[in-house]
């Protein structure tokens, strides 16, 4: 039995991931989680300079899911370098670096630092607000989703994944952008944007009005779009959106995703991503299926 995956010439031990933001860069999880055991630490989103996010409130439990306007708070690509990553690399894990920018610059800045870091492949968030364009995510105008990846690709020494906004009309329109610019791989889902209301106090829950819904809620809709983006382009695609269990990494990679991440559910069960990967092998021994390419796409 063979739970090895491959994407853009690297091998990752399993296909599960941490998503963004759910993860840190390991070191809070580290006593939980033995890095060791996953495919990859996907991660924090990693600033050119240090961002301070977004007012509080800034988290908000929902239905099935939670709400996060966290505002990508981090503490710079400059600290990562000297603090996280050498922490991550104590471990036999693939590291993959999510950068986030609100300007072309911004994602080329920290691209360009990352160079001749020992990290394995960079993320993308291009959910991020496009601030010379009135605010609008790069990852909902194909054009702007064109222009960075292609940018971000010719200026980068490690492969890049670009990982897509789910508020959009058509997210095979923004799968086919990333390819046709040169991504190697794409990740989604990202959260929905979505809302809540403290009735009592007739205001919102979340300082920031809005935010990313995540959580079991999105499941169903991030499956489907997996399948529609890994149908409509020939590179890797990575899956996440409300995966708790080994069977719902199974149905992800059944649409077509080479691997997954998981994401909310590390708040939930900081052992959760172990407990998937197991999961994924134990279904595989179960019904004798050698490597993920069997069922890879199968439906």
């Amino acid at each position: 039995m063979n739970t090895n995956v491959t994407i853009a010439g690297v091998t990752f031990q399993n296909p599960v991931m941490t998503a963004s933001g759910t993860f840190a860069s390991g070191l809070e999880y580290s006593e939980f989680v033995d890095l060791n055991r996953l495919g990859a630490v996907v991660t924090k989103g990693v600033a050119s300079v240090p961002w301070p996010g977004n007012p509080t409130p800034r988290v908000a439990e929902t239905y099935g899911g939670m709400l996060n306007a966290i505002g990508l708070q981090n503490p710079g690509v400059d600290v990562f370098l000297e603090r996280d990553l050498p922490y991550l690399k104590q471990f036999d894990t693939r590291v993959i670096v999510n950068v986030c920018g609100h300007s072309l610059e911004e994602y080329l800045d920290v691209v360009n630092k990352l160079a001749d870091a020992d990290v394995d492949m960079l993320e993308i968030n291009v959910s991020c607000p496009n601030v010379r364009e009135g605010g609008i995510a790069f990852g909902q105008d194909p054009k702007a989703l064109f222009t960075v990846t292609e940018a971000v690709k010719k200026a980068a020494a490690q492969p890049v994944i670009m990982k897509l906004s789910p508020n959009v009309t058509d997210i095979k329109e923004m799968a086919r952008a990333a390819e046709e610019a040169g991504a190697d791989a794409i990740s989604l889902i990202n959260t929905f944007t979505a809302m809540k209301i403290d009735i009592d106090k007739r205001r919102f829950v979340l300082a920031n009005k809005t935010g990313g819904l995540s959580g079991p809620a999105i499941k169903p809709i991030a499956v489907r779009m997996v399948y529609e983006a890994a149908h409509a382009v020939k590179i890797p695609v990575i899956g996440m959106g409300g995966i708790a269990t080994a069977e719902d990494a199974i149905e992800f990679i059944m649409a077509g995703a080479t691997a997954v991440a998981v994401g909310a559910m590390n708040f939930h069960d900081p052992a959760v991503t172990i407990k998937v990967a197991e999961g994924i092998e134990a279904f595989m021994q179960s019904r004798n299926i050698p490597d993920l390419d069997s069922i890879r796409g199968c439906v």
